[in-house]
């Protein structure tokens, strides 16, 4: 049988990884899948938001390097808020163990690009790996035209095999492009999901929850404005009802899967 067609729960004892486990835990003892994907600028905005997805959410994606307040206090309560809700932190940003965030002493999952070689995973590995962290490679985007195809995707899954007991999985668009040769299980976190648009007008392409959990195999759906909104987010009221909204339909498709 397909890993994804297993449960969550059932999938915890494919992975060696401390973060997938424990993501694949959250997952099936929250009912969700869904991932907030937060781009804002002021610390203030960043944990309100956090704060009132933060129920209904599996993990949250932070740009930290765009907020231009960050202090050491963003971290710690950042990581209280995630003690608090039961997620894992995501921070989008390709890094190592050095710099003013040391984003490997708080943040339980990062990503990289595999443009720079095998290095880079080495490198991250080296920071993450001791803490029990783990990493996604890009191996798909959803922007149009996105030249993350073909021997790149390849590339990326060639060395996720190589490097499982830290690479975790990867930001891709399906589960075939990326787990078709491999013979180990590894988690897909998908964006460009959205129930109320199809694109933004600049190359952004949103599918629901639905076409990315049960048509695509994938197992975690990211999502950001559809969440929270413009500039510095929507109201707290509105931004838990539309991570509800997400987390039902994400959780919904989910369960499909698994009964079909």
């Amino acid at each position: 049988m397909p890993y994804h067609l297993n449960t969550y729960e059932e999938r915890v004892q494919n992975f060696s990884n401390p973060t997938a486990r424990s993501l694949l835990e959250i997952m099936s003892r929250k009912k969700t899948n869904l991932c907030i994907s937060v781009d804002v600028t002021t610390k203030a905005s960043l944990l309100r938001i956090v704060d009132a997805a933060g129920p209904s959410v599996c993990v949250v994606k932070a740009s930290i390097h765009i907020v231009e307040d960050f202090d050491q206090d963003l971290v710690d309560r950042l990581q209280q808020l995630s003690k608090k809700h039961d997620f894992l932190i995501f921070e989008d940003r390709k890094f190592y163990s050095r710099g003013v965030h040391r984003i490997s002493s708080w943040s339980h999952i990062t990503n990289a690009h595999i443009v720079p070689g095998p290095g880079v995973i080495s490198g991250l590995a080296r920071a993450g790996q001791p803490l029990g962290r783990g990493l996604l490679l890009l191996a798909e985007m959803s922007s149009a035209g996105a030249l993350t195809t073909g021997e790149y995707t390849k590339t990326a899954v060639r060395l996720a095999n190589e490097n499982s007991d830290f690479v975790i999985g990867y930001i891709a668009m399906s589960r075939q492009g990326v787990q078709s040769d491999s013979e180990k299980d590894f988690l897909i976190l998908t964006p460009g999901v959205g129930l109320d648009t199809k694109g933004d007008g600049l190359g952004q392409q949103y599918r629901t929850p639905r076409e990315v959990i049960f048509d695509s195999g994938c197992d975690v759906i990211i999502v950001g404005r559809g969440i929270y909104g413009k500039g510095e987010g929507n109201d707290n009221e509105s931004i838990r009802k539309d991570s509800e909204r997400y987390r039902k339909e994400g959780w919904e498709a989910y369960e499909s899967r698994c009964r079909d």
